[in-house]
């Protein structure tokens, strides 16, 4: 009985600490994260002059409207951080058709929320009447991503070329990695496994060496700053990859699956295409969800190899670099970049569960 107690109290205190390392992992990797999206919705007000900062960005932002003492107006906006109104705006504001318009552009842009002019009016007329005027505005969640793409030109057009280098990427090393992959499951040559493990020495070289050298090659070819010859310089690291994931997933289908095909009047090509192909999909798609990520993600060979037409890592990277940078607005920027990656992985999720279960035939 005694030894049953200390079995048990052992088990429960392995399955206790296993269950914090893993949340503690998860928190680690998920806080992050989260607190990036959540500062991409945060207004310049709640960048810039609330702290502690909030975990969660305001849906609404309450605002007040008094008069400054000489028959002007004043705003003043609600700091959580302090439990206390704040200035916000010009010091002083008069019914001039020019303040009333600027104010009204400034509570755009600084506090992500639209006031029009005629009830920046209507306010000023219920501040007449009780002195002071209290009122909120819902707030626009998404303006930092809007902001982004309008203050950093190019950016949409960087997005297209980004998934264009992708879609390329992806097919250029899928194809040749699957069919490399391919040849080192099914056939027996003399220096088989140096020439496989031969391939990932091109992983081992930094991106920079690789990168430099190809700017005179890639210009020669007429394809520098071009998304394809982008894609090339990507493919190289990823190709060797490949091999190695589709040569397992090749060596896990029975060969003798290809053989019954053909006693049955398929060709080799037939049986490949018709029985190995789709066997090998959840590996396939394995390679291309690598190549995706790898390549949309990647910065330093994009910003050596390109200048007119950036990828959108770049637009993020220089967004980051730049002297007037805006810590909100490079996290909309950084979440927009990781959006794709993210739609792209769950769109191939069941390819990729399945090769984690196995093969099964």
């Amino acid at each position: 009985m005694t030894n049953n107690l200390r079995r048990n109290a052992g088990r429960t205190m392995r399955m206790t600490t296993i269950y914090i390392l893993v949340s503690g992992v998860a928190m680690i990797i998920i806080f992050p994260m989260f607190f990036l999206f959540s500062f991409s919705l945060m207004s310049d007000y709640e960048t810039y002059s609330e702290w502690p900062k909030p975990l969660l960005p305001r849906t609404s932002v309450d605002y007040r409207m008094d008069h400054s003492g000489n028959g002007n107006f004043r705003l003043s906006i609600w700091n959580v951080s302090e439990n206390d109104w704040m200035p916000f705006g010009p010091e002083e504001l008069n019914r001039n058709p020019d303040e009333i318009k600027k104010l009204s552009r400034f509570l755009n842009n600084y506090g992500n929320t639209q006031f029009s002019e005629e009830e920046i009016l209507t306010a000023m007329k219920l501040t007449d009447q009780d002195g002071f005027y209290e009122f909120a505005l819902r707030k626009s969640l998404i303006h930092n991503y809007r902001r982004f793409f309008k203050l950093y030109s190019g950016a949409a057009r960087s997005v297209l070329q980004s998934l264009y280098t992708a879609g390329m990427t992806i097919f250029i090393s899928v194809s040749i990695g699957g069919m490399a992959g391919y040849a080192f499951a099914r056939y027996v040559f003399k220096g088989k496994n140096i020439l496989k493990l031969s391939v990932l020495f091109v992983r081992m070289f930094p991106p920079v060496a690789i990168a430099i050298p190809m700017v005179v090659i890639l210009g020669k070819m007429g394809m520098y700053d071009k998304p394809v010859g982008l894609s090339l310089i990507y493919s190289i690291n990823q190709i060797s990859m490949n091999i190695w994931i589709t040569a397992s997933i090749f060596m896990g289908i029975p060969e003798s699956l290809e053989e019954a095909a053909q006693v049955f009047g398929t060709s080799k090509t037939g049986a490949f295409f018709r029985v190995t192909m789709p066997l090998a999909v959840p590996g396939l798609a394995a390679c291309a969800m690598y190549s995706f990520i790898y390549s949309w993600n990647e910065v330093i060979n994009a910003v050596i190899l390109t200048q007119f037409n950036p990828t959108f890592p770049v637009v993020v990277y220089k967004s980051l670099l730049g002297a007037n940078a805006q810590v909100h607005l490079i996290a909309a920027g950084s979440i927009a970049q990781a959006l794709p990656a993210i739609i792209f992985t769950l769109f191939i999720r069941k390819y990729i569960l399945q090769m984690w279960g196995g093969v099964k035939v």
